[in-house]
């Protein structure tokens, strides 16, 4: 087993969602290439770049396309103009469309997979951003209400993807019960479906980084329960529409995911903190088509609003265990 590898599976100091778990794996890996001494940590650069929609939102095929990216890394100048009054209208729409989607039920000895383009930073950790090639990430995330240890499996392919091929853990170094960290269907079905009632369950779990507001690291929150998982059509409603009383959500009329599919984005500004997060959904279906994540931080001589990863969500379904993808994946 390689130095990478050994680092990668010893259990260390993991203490955010598992959606978060591949941001450690990029500061890990960035960090043994500079034979620099790692201990995983809460990071307020660390944000989920992959969001996931419901099975009802799944997409299919693989839209692959080359973005441009200038070597010094991918400085992107003002952002698009965002407006606060469309982004409470189109996030209860987006409620109202995941309400009317059929209901897809989980067991508890299944696992949901995902599929995802992605595009993340492979610039040195305390240098300037450099984002990679577009590849593929495939996600297992069990349905067993634990406590586990393991939580769920990953695999990445094709170029610049981490350890490619390989099944690897996403784990915890404690075993950790259905919850926030281990989002199972069972456990997003007992959740409040009032808005306001889930609202205040959600600034109850959610655990803020240094510089970051409440209200932020809700909507964080929000993204990664509503990413890699599959839920009731009346929670997945709530999760929206307790997205919408968030102060400071913008809805950006235009934005393209990693896949170069442009749709409607919803973000929230935190002018005190360094990274912003934007989920991206179709204009039509409303459906959830992938993520962007921004990042400015002069410590780390990014003085303008710089993409620091890019994903497409492309396939949703609920498979019989770990390694096991859909017929449709299958058979491509």
């Amino acid at each position: 087993m390689s130095e990478a590898e050994e680092l990668l599976s010893t259990p260390a100091e993991w203490d955010l969602p598992p959606e978060r778990h591949r941001h450690f794996k990029d500061v890990l890996m960035q960090q043994i290439d500079h034979d620099t001494a790692v201990t995983p940590r809460r990071s307020r650069f660390l944000r989920p770049a992959v969001l996931v929609p419901l099975a009802s939102a799944a997409l299919t095929g693989a839209l692959l396309v080359t973005l441009s990216v200038d070597g010094r890394g991918p400085a992107t100048g003002p952002a698009p103009a965002a407006t606060a009054a469309g982004a409470s209208v189109t996030l209860n729409r987006i409620a109202t469309a995941a309400m009317a989607s059929d209901t897809v039920r989980v067991r508890d000895d299944q696992f949901v997979y995902v599929r995802t383009l992605v595009r993340e930073n492979m610039g040195d950790f305390s240098g300037p951003v450099r984002l990679g090639a577009l590849h593929t990430e495939e996600r297992w995330t069990s349905q067993d209400p634990g406590p586990l240890r393991v939580t769920g499996w990953i695999r990445a392919s094709g170029k610049d993807a981490i350890m490619p091929d390989q099944m690897l853990p996403i784990e915890s170094p404690d075993p950790r019960p259905a919850g926030v960290d281990h989002p199972t269907y069972r456990w997003l079905a007992s959740l409040p479906t009032d808005p306001d009632a889930l609202l205040a369950r959600l600034r109850e779990e959610a655990r803020p980084v240094e510089g970051e507001s409440r209200d932020q690291a809700v909507f964080s929150l929000i993204g990664d329960l509503i990413g890699g998982t599959i839920m009731p059509p009346a929670n997945a409603a709530a999760f929206y529409k307790a997205a919408a009383k968030l102060p400071g959500v913008r809805e950006i009329p235009d934005a393209a995911d990693a896949a170069g599919r442009h749709g409607i984005a919803i973000t929230l500004d935190d002018t005190g903190f360094a990274t912003r997060d934007e989920w991206i959904f179709d204009k039509e279906t409303l459906a959830l088509l992938g993520s962007r994540f921004y990042v400015t931080d002069p410590d780390r001589g990014i003085t303008t609003e710089t993409l620091f990863g890019t994903t497409a969500v492309m396939e949703t379904a609920v498979v019989g265990g770990k390694g096991e993808v859909p017929a449709r994946a299958a058979a491509r």
